[in-house]
Order: C-alpha cells, then sequence, then structure tokens
C-alpha cells in the first residue's frame, strides 16, 4: 500500500523524494540552532533533499534529574521562531505534555510524541487536534502492529496528515535493535514511515547516568531502512556530537551529513524503482 503523502514546507513525505528530519536534540542556544539550522538549509540546498530543522524546548525524559534538559517552552519556541524566520527552514519539536501542543503548534509545524510517551492517549489527542503534522514515534516496547491503534488515537481526533517513526526495540539490557520489517509493517497503515536512525543506535542508560550510543552505526542502518522502504530519515546532528548537551554518543556528525545524505537519496530512489514508482 503506497502511503498518502503529507507536505511540510518543501518537504513531501512520502512522495517520490527522499525526505529528512534533522538538527540538534536539544535547544542549546539562540546562536547554536541558528548555526546548525543555516547549515542543514545548505546541505538540503547542496543534496537536494528538503530538511525539517528539529531540535527540543525540554528533554522530560534524560535518564539523570541532573541533566540538561533545554530552555523551556516559551524560551525554546522563540528560538525556533527565529530559526525559522531567519532559515525559512520548517521545524519539528516534541511534546511532552497536553498543555504543551497548542503554543508549540502556533510555530513548528510537525509536534512529535516521543517513543515513551506513545501510549499517551491525552497527549496524542491534543497534538492531533492543533491540525499540525504529528510524527507519532513507535515506543521502543511496542510491536510494529502495535502502533496501528496509535495510529487510530490521532485519526479519531480527526488527524490525517501523520507520519510513524520507527526508533529501535528494546532488546535485553541497555540495547536496542532496528527489525526493518517494521518499515514495510508501518507503511501498511497508509501512512509515510520515518526511520531514526540516531535513537535506535542509543543505549539507554548504558552510560550510568546518561546514556551511550554507537554512533558508527546509524550510516549502515539508514541505509538499510532507505532500501526496506522508508519515506524519510530522522537524524540527530551535532557540530561537535562529543560536546553535545544531550545525545552526544548517537548524534551524526554534522561535517558528514552531505556525503550521508548523497547516499541515501540514491538508495531511496533504487528502492523505488524495485517497486515501480516514480522518482520525479
Amino acid at each position: 500500500m503506497e502511503p498518502i503523502t503529507v507536505t511540510v514546507g518543501n518537504a513531501i513525505f512520502g512522495g517520490p523524494s527522499l525526505a529528512v528530519i534533522a538538527g540538534p536534540c536539544v535547544i542549546e542556544s539562540l546562536d547554536s540552532s541558528l548555526r546548525h539550522a543555516e547549515k542543514l538549509a545548505r546541505i538540503a540546498n547542496d543534496v537536494g533533499i528538503a530538511i525539517v530543522f528539529k531540535s527540543s524546548f525540554d528533554k522530560a525524559n534524560r535518564t539523570s534529574h541532573s541533566s540538561y534538559r533545554g530552555p523551556g517552552l516559551d524560551s525554546g519556541l522563540r528560538i525556533l521562531e527565529r530559526v525559522k524566520h531567519e532559515t525559512g527552514m520548517s521545524l519539528l519539536t516534541d511534546v511532552h505534555e497536553p498543555e504543551q501542543a497548542t503554543a508549540a503548534a502556533s510555530v513548528v509545524d510537525i509536534l512529535q510524541i516521543p517513543a515513551l510517551l506513545s501510549r499517551q492517549t491525552d497527549l496524542i489527542a491534543a497534538a492531533a487536534k492543533t491540525n499540525c503534522v504529528v510524527n507519532l514515534k513507535k515506543g521502543q516496547f511496542l510491536a510494529p502492529w502495535d502502533m496501528k491503534a496509535v495510529v487510530a488515537k490521532a485519526e479519531a481526533c480527526g488527524c490525517r496528515r501523520i507520519l510513524v517513526t520507527e526508533r529501535g526495540f528494546s532488546f535485553g539490557y541497555n540495547n536496542l535493535v532496528s527489525d526493518m520489517r517494521s518499515v514495510v509493517i508501518m507503511r501498511g497503515f497508509g501512512y509515510p514511515v520515518v526511520f531514526d536512525a540516531t535513537h535506535s543506535v542509543q543505549l539507554p542508560g548504558a552510560g550510568g547516568e546518561r546514556s551511550g550510543g554507537q554512533r558508527q552505526f546509524i550510516a549502515p542502518l539508514a541505509r538499510a531502512a532507505v532500501a526496506a522502504g522508508a519515506d524519510a530519515v530522522f537524524l540527530e546532528v551535532h557540530e561537535d556530537p562529543d560536546k553535545a548537551l544531550s545525545d552526544g554518543p548517537n548524534s551524526y556528525p554534522l561535517d558528514q551529513l552531505l556525503k550521508l545524505l548523497r547516499e541515501l537519496r540514491r538508495f531511496h530512489e533504487i528502492a523505488r524503482e524495485s517497486l515501480g514508482l516514480p522518482n520525479h
């Protein structure tokens, strides 16, 4: 089943071209956000792939209470507003509480439901009622077919602009595994499927008071997911991953992104050719 298309600015999820969601895990500062967004905008232009800028105003699910969470709702949204105004990029951010949905929707284009909150009905409903695109991340404790019920919660609120994201499944202690069958199964729901290549290599809690990650597997898994039919790729990127304030171990180096996206674009074209689908 070919999914419907979901248009966000110049990005068409489920269309003939690969779409990308990329940015730092958390908003570190206005200057940092603008630097990353400007570089991503140039990369998007160079490779001919639409990129939606992502960053979180609050990471409410950090491993430790002392970890940096972000600037908060009001300050974070003002920073994202500046990013949109100065770069023209479309925006994604995640929400953790139903009360955040309306405010966030006034600034960003995609509201994301975090994987750990994928069963929270009130949160999904609040996001679905905003008329924003809603990105539903599959919980690492859910089978791919379990996401059908999550999608139905958003549909029950009248939302049809939905993305579904695969981000790995819990596999023993402090480990995740990616099953590319998930891409095929969830595309059968009728909506575009995104593969989160960076959270899929996370090692939750493996660093004691922080999560670890296996950055070396980001590119291979991204290529595999696109070859399996993913419509878009989600990547947390950073100009200096080892100094990132959140998710550094599983962030992709920004200076290596252009090369990876060129590879992924070709993989996407080959995947669509194999299915007899147009690339233009």
